[in-house]
């Protein structure tokens, strides 16, 4: 082996190792100019060992140097560098603007209201006095029904019929500490509801 073969084919790995460096160490450029300039070089002290030497090289650097890029850029994101450089890809809740209205449309979820118009399936609720545009899940809901906002999103709330458990117990969390619940008079005997009955006059 020629002494020129020799030290191209150490240019050729002295190449490949600053294009690797190159992407792991931040040096504006200069590592991956070295690295052509070692490449070529490489190609041209094969050359003048012999035309066929030459060749060789240049096919070789033509298929390896990609390879070897493209297997650096792989290993990159693994870097420490690599991580600090790349950033976290934002979520969708990320890329949303700051929007006071719709958080607050956002916190509605799981309370409860009353449909103030018939929704078939869209129509108004009305929420701790507010009244809000909202779709029904799937069902007609008629006014004055109690219904439970399920999901916001966006500015679209969708809500459903409370079920006799949900409404009692709903009745039951917002009745007053001190009214008691509602009980049927007649069931009461006629002595306790203060009523005075007087003799009848034939």
């Amino acid at each position: 082996m020629s002494v020129e073969l020799l030290w191209a084919l150490v240019l050729v790995v002295v190449g490949l190792g600053l294009i690797v460096l190159e992407l792991f160490i931040p040096s504006g450029g200069i590592l991956g100019f070295l690295a052509a300039v070692a490449i070529v070089a490489s190609v041209v002290l094969g050359f003048m060992s012999s035309s066929s030497h030459g060749v060789l090289l240049l096919v070789v650097n033509m298929v390896i140097v990609p390879v070897a890029v493209v297997q650096a850029l792989k290993w990159w994101p693994r870097t420490p560098i690599g991580r600090r450089v790349l950033l976290d890809v934002p979520d969708e809740e990320d890329l949303k603007p700051h929007d006071p209205e719709l958080e607050a449309l956002k916190r509605l979820e799981g309370q409860v209201g009353r449909a103030r118009s018939p929704m078939l399936p869209s129509g108004a609720i009305e929420v701790e006095g507010r009244v809000y545009d909202a779709i029904s899940q799937g069902v007609a809901i008629d006014p004055g029904q109690w219904v439970r906002v399920v999901e916001v999103k966006g500015n679209r709330i969708v809500v459903r019929p409370l079920d006799e458990q949900e409404l009692q117990q709903h009745l039951a969390q917002t009745r007053p500490a001190d009214q008691p619940a509602e009980e049927d008079l007649l069931s009461k005997p006629v002595d306790e509801l203060g009523l005075e009955l007087g003799d009848q006059e034939t």
